[in-house]
């Protein structure tokens, strides 16, 4: 294992173990897709939130060692301060595509002697902890869990040993993601189970339904006709909104009322 990664144990809590796949939130290079009509800094501030609420709400799983792969590097400030306040091993994602990265990130933690790994992205805020439990759970009498997203990817992968093939002459990115990665699976003999569909925040256009679902965007309307210095307006959070954390929902709501008084000053123009 090369020197660049913070990933050494010499013994190992558990037999599992959590890999994060986190970008740290720099303006311009991170959420593009959001862009416009983001601007880079609300698109970063989005992205600082989402990376928290995995390294937070993970913590609560006791069965898991957590290793934190980060781009574009481990020695940046906000990777830093995860480590100390949340415990984490940081390791530096290593590949020339997500595929390669995700491989060689399996690949290094199963050689500390793990039997069980998943890995997971930051783009689904309402995943909840219990999601990690159940893919554990799944990984007992399966060989691959899969966590599919909405857009035809997946948010989460879990592993027994190393699988390469399921990561090679994948058009990352794209609707085809997670259903070419279960026929390779099938090719290769891995019994499949697979977690709930999730919405992960990609688009646009996923940021407004995730507001407008969590009753954050009305909310966001009401409180502006009030006036900003007004207190806040009582509400009955949505299923979806309890799944948030606080910090998330408050992005989200700002996000989604900027958007809406920016539509509202194309209209006046």
């Amino acid at each position: 294992m090369g020197d660049q990664r913070n990933t050494q144990n010499s013994t190992l809590k558990t037999d599992s173990a959590l890999i994060i796949f986190g970008k740290a939130p720099i303006p311009g290079l991170v959420k593009t897709r959001l862009c416009p009509p983001l601007t880079p800094d609300e698109a970063a501030t989005l992205q600082g939130s989402l990376v928290l609420d995995v390294a937070e709400r993970s913590r609560s799983v006791g069965r898991l060692d957590r290793f934190l792969a980060c781009t574009p590097s481990r020695e940046h400030v906000f990777f830093k301060v995860l480590e100390e306040r949340q415990g984490l091993a940081l390791m530096d994602q290593v590949g020339d595509d997500l595929g390669a990265r995700m491989d060689q990130a399996f690949r290094d933690v199963f050689a500390l002697g793990y039997k069980r790994l998943l890995l997971v992205g930051t783009d689904v805020p309402t995943l909840p902890a219990s999601a990690y439990s159940q893919a554990l759970d799944l990984l007992s009498d399966h060989d691959l869990v899969l966590g599919p997203s909405e857009d035809g990817g997946y948010y989460l992968i879990g592993l027994k040993k190393p699988a390469p093939g399921l990561f090679t002459e994948i058009p990352w990115s794209t609707e085809q993601v997670c259903a070419l990665t279960r026929k390779k699976a099938e090719a290769l003999g891995l019994k499949t189970a697979l977690l709930p569909v999730c919405r992960d925040i990609d688009r646009i256009e996923d940021l407004l339904a995730l507001a407008r679902e969590a009753g954050l965007e009305a909310i966001g309307d009401r409180q502006g006709a009030i006036g900003a210095g007004a207190p806040p307006i009582a509400h009955r959070p949505s299923p979806i909104a309890q799944g948030l954390s606080h910090r998330t929902a408050g992005v989200i709501q700002m996000l989604a009322g900027r958007l809406r008084s920016r539509m509202d000053v194309k209209r006046e123009a």
